[in-house]
């Protein structure tokens, strides 16, 4: 695999790289974008109870063809049915009898019960249901909330997380370190698909120009470095393995090698990021140093 896993809490692994089915995939079929994207390298598959596709994705793991051992999948609580329903709706539309993680869509959705929603949470684990718990667009406040009566501390918390926001979010990533919670993100490209134009642009366009790779593998491979659990979609196969290839070096070199980039392309690993922060020191060095 081209990504490797981060340790849990719990003790179970959670792959770096996720295929995300949010976004413009919400209520379409899914199905033909997971099996390319499996095909392609990913092995975690990221949906959720809001996204309407859990059906199309499950109908996706059938046709691979791999065993239930062979992926890691992530659904979510979206709060259109009591939690104990819907993990179980959950379970039949994918055709699964247990989830990898199951994460609490929003904190809006258990903001009336955080401790007897997450007892719920706690006890699906232990049921077997799901071998990880989190939470999704928790803030530190919300997590001292959740923690104050947890027994079982949430393994991961998948936010937005990109270069605009990053700054906004450096007390929650170190609130989660400390805590030994797992950090995902979402939209990681957003800085230049959602809003280009801005000040990171042009920094990580001059990074991606030095190392002779693509902008989207220079901001993917910043997130990596924050040690942040990376969920991103694309219906291009040639996208997928572009952001596949940030984690796979060798296989990088080897396509460079046909090329003149090969020698920058070599130094990626350990030094993109430090190339990353000298440009936006002088081009927008408060959104990613």
């Amino acid at each position: 695999m081209p990504f490797s896993t981060i340790s849990l809490n719990d003790g179970n692994a959670i792959p770096q790289i996720a295929f995300g089915t949010g976004s413009v995939n919400k209520g379409t079929d899914v199905s033909d974008q997971i099996e390319q994207a499996i095909e392609t390298g990913f092995w975690h598959i990221d949906t959720a109870q809001a996204y309407g596709n859990e059906e199309s994705v499950g109908d996706a793991i059938r046709e691979s063809g791999l065993t239930r051992k062979d992926l890691y999948i992530t659904t979510k609580f979206s709060g259109l049915s009591e939690i104990e329903e819907a993990i179980q709706a959950s379970l039949k539309k994918i055709g699964v009898s247990y989830v990898d993680l199951y994460l609490v869509h929003n904190p809006r959705y258990i903001r009336d019960d955080f401790a007897g929603a997450w007892a719920k949470f706690e006890r699906i684990k232990a049921q077997g249901l799901a071998k990880s718990i989190g939470v999704s667009n928790f803030t530190v406040n919300d997590l001292q909330t959740l923690l104050k009566t947890a027994k079982v501390t949430p393994a991961a918390n998948q936010i937005s997380f990109h270069p605009y926001n990053y700054q906004q979010n450096r007390s929650l990533l170190e609130f989660s370190a400390k805590n030994g919670i797992i950090v995902e993100g979402y939209s990681p490209l957003a800085s230049i698909t959602k809003f280009p134009g801005g000040p990171v642009d042009k920094a990580v366009q001059v990074a991606a120009d030095r190392l002779g790779v693509s902008p989207a593998q220079v901001l993917l491979s910043w997130v990596k470095s924050k040690g942040v659990v990376i969920v991103t979609t694309s219906s291009k196969k040639s996208r997928l393995e572009e952001y596949l290839a940030v984690g796979d070096l060798p296989a990088i070199e080897e396509a460079g090698a046909q090329g003149p980039s090969v020698q920058l392309i070599q130094r990626i690993k350990g030094r993109v990021i430090p190339l990353i922060g000298l440009c936006l020191v002088a081009a927008a060095v408060r959104w990613l140093v």
